[in-house]
Parts: structure tokens; C-alpha cells; sequence
């Protein structure tokens, strides 16, 4: 039960505030870090945060702070909500507030750039093996903005510590929320990393006006790519045919809800990259991640070649209709 249990949400965008007004909903004081001090104000004097998800009235037992060693003081639950290229500097400032007892989870969808280091092993260089393995990773096919209307919502909590994963279990979960545990944390979080290339993928496909046809094509081999390299780094084929793996890049794929499907469509549309994320506050973390992709599928010598695409398009200016011309004419293969 969340009741009475305090809770710190790290990362005030959409499904940062999402989740804490999930809990707040079901009775457990939260505090919210942004960084922000506008944020912040906004979330305290008006109950909503008009930033990133206007329209939803947070629960009074929610407050927002932009204090660190506030956010996490007597914190039972540590969520980290926050773009993977962040969370190595942010869960450095936090590491010396967080209560020893407190639960970690990591809600983080990407892949650090300059390491190529997932989530839980960022979290292994800045706290240790110990926190790293008893650390939870929630990952799966969730929108806030249909979350915070109580659409029927299931996602996955990933630890090499079953009663970590439990425990999250039963705190987070919700009448609006299903979780099920598993327990492999690397195939859920690149499984929450890539979905997001693929999805700048289907994007442009969009973009360049193409339709179902391709669209499928885009999600099923963007599966098989995943799917490859994670059997390369040792996680569990199963994983990929889960809420964390197909699940999520289905959703990611298909709708304009996505932050990384809009990336795509808009490049297909002739818009250039800078362009595109200035004028987004949110981060796409498709963007990083496919740098980031790229250079583990290099490292354990497996082939993305959508990924590959997604980043020649992102940074090195290929247009985008020779990308998807040169995936259709590569060289005649069998299909597994």
C-alpha cells in the first residue's frame, strides 16, 4: 500500500509528476524535485505543473521542492525520473541525502553517450554494486498524459532483487496501474533505450507519408535489431516480447503522443534537428540514444541498421527518404 509511505520523485517532467500524483492519489506524501525554481512555485501555489502536465490537479499531499537534501530526507522510495544524459550528475548530487534504507527505481529510457553505460550501471558507478542490484527498473508502454486519466495501465519492474521488485510492486501499483515484475534489468532497460530510435524511425516514415505497411515493417524489424543486441549483452529473449519490449515500442511507434515519433515525423517533413529540439521543452531521448545505439551495436559487433539510419539522419544529414531507400535495398537476407 502507498499509504504513509514517503516518497521521492527525482524529475518533475510529464511522467516524473505522473507517477507522483499516482501515489499522492492513493494517500503517500510525496515530494517532487524539480529543477526549476518556477516549476517548483507553479506545482506549490497552483497544484499543477503547467510545464510539462497542464490540465491535471495535483493532490494536496504532494509538494514540490527544488531543495536536494530536502527532496530525499526521509524518503522510503527514491524514484528516479529523469533523461539518462542527466542522471549520472543528478544522482551524484543526490547520493549523499538518500536514506540508506530507502528503495531505488529507476524510471530512466536511454543510454549514457559518453560510457554507453544503461541506467543501473550508472547507478553502480555512483553508489555501488549493492545499490545497483537491489535497485528496480520500471520500463513498459507509458504515456502520462493517459496514465493521469486512469487509463488502464501496465508496465514492468526489473531487478536482480526479487524482493526489491515486490516491493515496488506493491507500493506503486494502482487501480489504474498493473505491474509485473522480471528479472532482467539490461534487456528492460535497452529494451526502454532503443524502442525510442526505432520510433524517430517510424516518424519520418510518417513524415515522408508512407502508411501502415511500412510502419509494421519499421516495428518488426526494429524488434529483431533489439532484440539481437540484447542477446549479444546476455539479457533474456523473453524480455523482448514483453511490456518492456514490444509492448513499449508499439506504443512508441504509433502514436503522436511520442516525443520521438515526433522528432521523426518532423524530420520527414524537411525540418532540420536543431530546429526541432529547440523548440521542444521536453527531452526526445531518441536523440541521444541514437549516437549511443550505434556504438554498442559497434562494441558487440551486431547489426542495427535502422538504428544505423536513424543516425546518419540525426547527425550526419543524410536525407531522410535515401535512409529508408537504402534499408529497402540492402543486400536480400532471410528473415531469422
Amino acid at each position: 500500500m502507498a499509504e504513509d509511505i514517503q516518497t521521492a520523485v527525482i524529475g518533475a517532467g510529464a511522467w516524473g509528476t505522473a507517477l507522483a500524483w499516482s501515489l499522492a492519489e492513493r494517500g503517500a506524501p510525496v515530494t517532487l524535485w524539480a529543477r526549476e525554481t518556477e516549476v517548483v512555485d507553479t506545482i506549490n501555489q497552483s497544484r499543477e505543473n503547467r510545464a510539462y502536465l497542464p490540465g491535471v490537479t495535483l493532490p494536496q499531499s504532494l509538494r514540490a521542492t527544488s531543495d536536494i537534501a530536502g527532496a530525499a530526507r526521509g524518503a522510503r522510495i527514491v524514484l528516479l525520473v529523469i533523461p539518462t544524459q542527466f542522471m549520472r550528475a543528478a544522482l551524484t548530487l543526490f547520493a549523499p541525502h538518500i536514506p540508506p534504507e530507502a528503495a531505488l527505481v529507476s524510471a530512466a529510457k536511454g543510454i549514457e553517450n559518453e560510457t554507453l553505460a544503461l541506467p543501473v550501471e550508472i547507478i553502480e558507478a555512483v553508489l555501488g554494486k549493492r545499490a545497483a542490484a537491489a535497485s528496480v527498473t520500471l520500463t513498459g508502454p507509458t504515456f502520462a498524459r493517459e496514465f493521469v486519466r486512469r487509463a488502464p495501465t501496465a508496465a514492468t519492474l526489473a531487478s536482480a532483487d526479487e524482493g526489491a521488485a515486490r516491493r515496488a510492486q506493491a507500493a506503486l501499483s494502482a487501480p489504474w496501474f498493473r505491474l509485473y515484475i522480471h528479472h532482467d534489468v539490461i534487456g528492460a532497460e535497452l529494451a526502454g533505450a532503443l524502442k525510442n530510435v526505432i520510433a524517430i524511425a517510424a516518424g519520418i516514415a510518417d513524415g515522408l507519408g508512407f502508411g501502415n505497411n511500412t510502419r509494421a515493417a519499421l516495428i518488426t524489424r526494429g524488434l529483431a535489431e533489439i532484440t539481437r543486441l540484447g542477446a549479444a549483452m546476455g539479457a533474456d529473449p523473453r524480455t523482448f516480447s514483453g511490456l518492456a519490449g514490444v509492448g513499449d515500442l508499439t506504443l512508441t511507434c504509433t502514436s503522436d503522443l511520442s516525443r520521438n515519433h515526433t522528432v521523426g515525423f518532423r524530420l520527414g517533413k524537411g525540418e532540420q534537428i536543431g530546429q526541432i529540439t529547440a523548440s521542444m521543452r521536453a527531452v526526445a531521448e531518441g536523440v541521444a540514444t541514437a549516437r549511443a545505439a550505434v556504438g554498442l551495436a559497434r562494441k558487440f559487433g551486431v547489426e542495427t541498421p535502422i538504428a544505423e539510419e536513424v543516425y546518419r539522419v540525426l547527425y550526419e544529414n543524410k536525407e531522410p527518404g535515401r535512409a529508408v531507400a537504402d534499408l529497402m535495398n540492402r543486400a536480400p537476407r532471410a528473415e531469422f
